[in-house]
């Protein structure tokens, strides 16, 4: 074949790209407009300043839980498992990029025939043989008129964003629910700290009222309703241990650690912040990962939407193949040359095409309602924790004031028993009313120290 011909097929088809190139489909993504404004309840924050800028080493002081949390990233399950999907996902990516080039194939052939013939009435006697050789290059190329692939390609990598949004939020998630499981933890040995003291005060209460019987000032009801509330007390202290032991598993697996004890610190030297700065709500939907996620399948979606658009159009595809033959020697005319270019219009294949597009509509109208949804979801959690976290710092300073009259209301009505003016049942009122306040205390820091931990990762910090 003519040199010259090949390559002006070549150069057809390449301009025929170009040209037809120009009328892809044009129809450029832009994000879905949101509005921020008031998607806090009750604040419209100024102020840019957001703890979610913090990285979680700043953010978290402990140095104890600074190590935990350092393990969990470096050995949970669930971020290796998404770094599986990264890595799946960048190869579609690739894939799908791969797309724009030729499919060449390496193509061989061998053939040998024998002839025959018969001579003085002898049957069979072999003639002559011819053995040839073959080996080719196959070259496929649909050219992307108009757009198809493009999309195709723009898709998977927004796909390929989403994946490494999922781990992100992972990781924030990781991270939130190991400071949450520290902090309750501490919580609980508090509170087993203050339940045990309470029993022994009991307990001590028991012997002076067993004393006071034993002097005929008191009757034997009042020393067997003061052990009953000792031992009411104490029946606690099992289940306590029971919801530390449990909890230091949950936390050991979060750190794929086989299950075990968890080094901490004590929950007094936990400082909770009196001011938390959370920025503005863009900040927010531009940090938040399960934000990004929903913008990007929406982005995915959008450009799906194109390509099956394009479908419609007429595909150009560009075959070409070149075989260079071998007949006991090597002769420039035995080299096969050809180049075939397909322009191919759908027909009978309409309704599948329309179902198809009418499906990724229906998609993308499905993720801008999910993400429509997760800015909502993410504003109203905000709100929640925000309000959450201060209305709990107001009870501090009544409860505190709560726990000191009722540690003193002890000391008066165990005294005034002692002199024979207070009755038992005040006694035992005042002790049982005192631990209340005490697991109330530790339950107030404990929700606000959760508070400080969910909005951090609320706002999107952690990723850092």
């Amino acid at each position: 074949m003519n040199k010259k011909y090949i390559k002006g097929i070549i150069l057809l088809g390449l301009t025929a790209s170009i040209g037809f190139s120009s009328c892809q489909v044009v129809n450029k993504y832009k994000t879905p407009e949101v509005d921020s404004e008031e998607l806090f309840r009750d604040e419209n924050p100024t102020d840019t300043t957001s703890i979610a800028d913090l990285s979680w080493r700043e953010y978290f002081k402990d140095p104890i839980l600074q190590a935990l949390i350092e393990e969990g990233l470096e050995q949970n399950f669930d971020m290796q498992i998404a770094m599986t999907h990264i890595q799946q996902a960048e190869a579609s990516l690739s894939m799908a990029r791969a797309a724009y080039f030729p499919n060449v194939a390496l193509v061989g052939q061998f053939n040998q025939s024998r002839t025959s013939i018969n001579d003085a009435g002898v049957k069979d006697v072999l003639g002559y043989s011819s053995t040839q050789y073959g080996l080719g290059i196959a070259v496929t190329w649909e050219a992307d008129l108009w757009g198809k692939l493009n999309r195709q390609a723009r898709a998977s990598f927004a796909q390929m964003l989403s994946t490494h949004a999922y781990r992100d939020l992972i990781q924030t998630s990781l991270i939130s629910n190991i400071a949450t499981s520290y902090y309750s933890l501490m919580a609980l040995d508090e509170q087993l700290r203050v339940t045990k003291e309470t029993v022994e005060l009991l307990r001590q209460s028991s012997e002076t009222m067993q004393a006071l019987k034993d002097a005929g000032m008191l009757n034997g009801a009042a020393v067997e309703q003061s052990k009953g509330l000792m031992y009411g007390t104490a029946v606690s202290i099992p289940s306590l241990e029971i919801q530390i032991r449990t909890l230091e598993n949950s936390l050991c697996l979060l750190l794929a650690r086989k299950p075990g004890s968890v080094m901490r610190a004590s929950i007094e030297n936990q400082d909770v912040p009196e001011e938390i700065s959370f920025g503005v709500p863009v900040q927010m939907l531009a940090k938040r990962p399960d934000v990004q996620q929903a913008e990007l399948a929406f982005r995915s979606a959008f450009e799906l939407t194109n390509a099956a658009q394009a479908s419609f159009y007429p595909s150009l595809t560009l075959n070409s193949g070149s075989l260079i033959g071998f007949v006991e020697n090597f002769k420039p005319e035995n080299i096969i040359a050809n180049i075939l270019a397909s322009l191919t219009q759908p027909i009978f294949a309409q309704k599948q095409l329309i179902g198809q597009l009418r499906i990724r509509k229906a998609q993308q109208e499905e993720s801008l309602l999910s993400f429509q949804k997760a800015v909502l979801t993410a504003g109203k959690e905000v709100s929640d924790i925000m309000y959450t976290y201060e209305a709990s710092l107001t009870k501090n300073a009544p409860r505190a004031k709560q726990v000191e009259s009722l540690g003193t209301a002890v000391y008066f009505t165990q005294e005034l028993l002692k002199a024979g003016e207070s009755d038992y049942t005040e006694v035992l009122i005042a002790e049982q009313n005192l631990l209340q306040a005490q697991l109330g205390q530790v339950s107030d820091k404990l929700e606000q120290l959760q508070a400080t931990v969910d909005l951090y990762r609320a706002l999107g910090g952690g990723v850092k």
